[in-house]
């Protein structure tokens, strides 16, 4: 035996590089200008992203439903035009629920105007900032003048808002048409059958996880919905149907909807009674009512299957509300809990964790 054979039957040993605190920096470095890229390509693309991942989530949440319509024997596309066309006809009920009242709010949104800077007059402490707006050049006698100029303004952003409505269309049917080939080909991409199986197991947890959500949402928010609209019928309020549908839409907000539908009642209710505790008492009584519902109703509901961290999820809704604006803040809670069982597909708690105090 010679010298190579003898060299070649050694065995390899492996050379450990002991990392200084310079590499360390450099690793992180390279992370944190890869966030920046994609938060800069997130927001550069948003016109695109937006209904793209709108229709990705929307797909998602149907897959339960696709999967019980493939198996009774209908078509992949024939699934996807059902589920799509009954997602855009409940859509379009909603919007025509609220479209008149709207209407009829734009309408009168001058007199509105007026009438709640005359209540505001009456507060003594206000007199000061109202004076002082009153003078400056965007008072609100100027923004009434050039209310035409502020709706064309308006009107000029209804060509994206088609166009991304389109986009969301054509990718909800073209993903619910191809998503079992689109499984199959991310699936394929692993080439040890351990990978493909827990790539198999993620899948389904994602799906049945966003379906769940979405199920247990729609009944939990409408009851949310009817609760506005009957303290908005017994308050006085106009239009209690657009009270309810907006409450409905606003609660897959978390935090931020309520909120802004309780301020909303409270303005509305101090521009139609006289008093102030009468003009403040729906919405105390919404708020109320609302908060026990959610303490109560949503954990016997949801149980821990979806329990997510408050605070993280609101860091998530403030994120996304700054990078794509109300759709953001929509897609939040979905985005997060893809997040969250994607991490708990790859990283499952495999050592007990001791109880530590504190």
């Amino acid at each position: 035996m010679n010298i190579e054979t003898a060299d070649r039957q050694k065995p390899s040993r492996k050379v450990r590089f002991q990392k200084t605190g310079l590499d360390y920096v450099v690793s992180w470095c390279v992370i944190g200008l890869f966030a920046i890229f994609a938060l800069v390509a997130l927001h550069l693309a948003s016109f695109v992203l937006i209904p793209l991942t709108m229709a990705i989530v929307v797909g998602l949440i149907l897959g339960l439903a696709a999967d019980r319509l493939g198996k009774l024997g209908s078509p992949p596309m024939l699934t996807a035009i059902i589920l799509s066309s009954l997602f855009m006809v409940i859509l379009g009920f909603l919007v025509s629920i609220i479209w008149s009242p709207i209407s009829m709010l734009i309408e009168t949104g001058p007199d509105m105007v007026n009438r709640a800077i005359e209540y505001l007059q009456q507060v003594s402490w206000l007199e000061g900032p109202l004076r002082v707006l009153s003078r400056g050049p965007e008072s609100m006698e100027s923004m009434l003048e050039n209310s035409g100029a502020i709706l064309s303004t308006v009107a000029t952003g209804v060509t994206p808002a088609l166009i991304q409505i389109f986009i969301f269309i054509v990718s909800l049917l073209l993903f619910l048409s191809s998503r079992l080939a689109l499984r199959r080909g991310l699936i394929r991409t692993f080439s040890h059958r351990d990978r493909r199986l827990k790539a198999i197991r993620m899948l389904n947890e994602v799906e049945e996880a966003l379906g769940y959500y979405f199920a247990t949402a729609v009944i939990v928010y409408g009851i949310f919905g009817v609760v506005a609209g009957l303290v908005a019928w017994f308050g006085g309020l106009s239009n209690p149907a657009l009270w309810g549908v907006a409450s409905f839409l606003l609660s897959f907000i978390p935090f931020l909807g309520i909120a802004m539908v309780t301020g909303a009642m409270a303005v509305s209710g101090l521009l139609v009674h006289d008093t102030l505790l009468l003009g403040l008492l729906p919405a105390l009584v919404f708020f109320t009512l609302n908060g026990l519902m959610e303490n109560l109703l949503i954990p016997a509901v949801m149980g821990k299957r979806l329990e997510m961290n408050a605070f993280m999820l609101f860091i998530a809704i403030v994120f996304w509300t700054w990078l794509w604006g109300a759709v953001g803040a929509m897609l939040a809670v979905p985005l997060t809990l893809i997040c969250m069982t994607v991490y708990g597909g790859l990283m499952p708690p495999t050592k007990i964790q001791p109880n530590l105090p504190g």
